[in-house]
């Protein structure tokens, strides 16, 4: 990447928004609509958190970015699922209990298409949202590259491998992360599903939790982004760059919403975030589309990824 765009990158990505930013949306209503927490003041933009690495509003909510993934502290740790114990802690924290979530009959027609006023189509986009997000060791995704069928796994990157074998954040726009917004903005299927389906409940304990401050910080930090989605980090003095998906105030509220959905599913996302190899994400921020052949960089990444 030339020096001009690299230094674009360390002051923040781009304009743009991320995974399930709909529900984000909705919440920062929510916040705005009841006082909760005014993120003004809060904000110290480009001042990095020391915790974390990530600049302020990526950090997101002071009492919450130390729960959030953190780098890989060895290569045994990339696209380790967090596991069900942590995930409970996890979300006792963040004021939800198992007890918040759907039934498993619910998850089961929720995304599915089921259940009264269910729509197969939406459904279908939140369970391929669910599994880029899960897109862990032990849950490979299976795309084209370059006319063979190749499993990857690349969650903990905040990247991940299109049916058509391009390698993007979750939050392109051409991600289904990212088109499912329209499923889950206000007044669509998510909240419709819930009031018709016995949900209200969880509806009630979502809004409760951490979500909506943290969805301040969430949709705040989409703002900001660009149509590559990557950003920048700098713990330990160190630049480096990750997906959209990894930075705090994006990977808790998507936490926080698979947990609500299924708390075994939750249990299934990235523990720990991974630096995207510096060829990967300079083509990445250098593609208008922000998307790259996969099969052009795979040889970038740790052969685990594949296979």
């Amino acid at each position: 990447m030339p020096t001009t765009t690299r230094a674009r990158l360390r002051r923040g990505p781009r304009r743009g928004r991320s995974a399930f930013a709909g529900a984000i949306a909705l919440c920062n209503a929510i916040v705005l609509s009841i006082g909760a927490i005014p993120i003004t003041g809060l904000i110290a933009a480009g001042a990095a958190t020391p915790e974390t690495g990530f600049t302020q509003p990526f950090s997101g909510t002071p009492r919450y970015q130390h729960l959030a993934a953190t780098e890989i502290g060895s290569p045994d740790q990339l696209n380790q699922p967090i596991g069900q114990k942590a995930a409970d802690v996890l979300a006792a924290h963040l004021g939800l209990s198992r007890r918040d979530a759907f039934t498993p009959e619910q998850y089961v027609e929720f995304i599915s298409g089921g259940g009264i006023g269910g729509n197969k189509d939406d459904a279908k986009l939140i369970d391929q949202s669910v599994r880029i997000f899960t897109n862990t060791i032990g849950r490979p995704l299976y795309s084209n590259v370059d006319g063979h069928l190749t499993a990857t796994t690349l969650a903990s990157y905040g990247l991940f491998v299109s049916s058509g074998g391009l390698l993007e954040s979750l939050a392109n726009a051409d991600a289904p992360t990212r088109q499912v917004n329209r499923v889950i903005e206000p007044g669509q299927y998510m909240g419709r599903w819930c009031r018709a389906n016995g949900a209200t409940a969880t509806l009630r304990a979502l809004y409760s939790s951490a979500y909506p401050v943290e969805a301040a910080f969430g949709f705040e930090s989409q703002q900001i982004s660009g149509n590559a989605q990557l950003v920048a980090n700098h713990l330990g003095g160190v630049d480096t760059t990750v997906g959209m998906s990894m930075v705090p105030s994006i990977w808790l509220v998507n936490f926080i919403l698979l947990y609500v959905l299924n708390p075994s599913v939750a249990a299934l996302m990235p523990a720990h975030w991974a630096p995207i190899p510096a060829t990967v994400a300079d083509a990445i921020e250098s593609d208008p589309n922000g998307q790259v052949p996969f099969g052009a960089y795979e040889s970038s990444f740790p052969s685990s990824v594949t296979g």
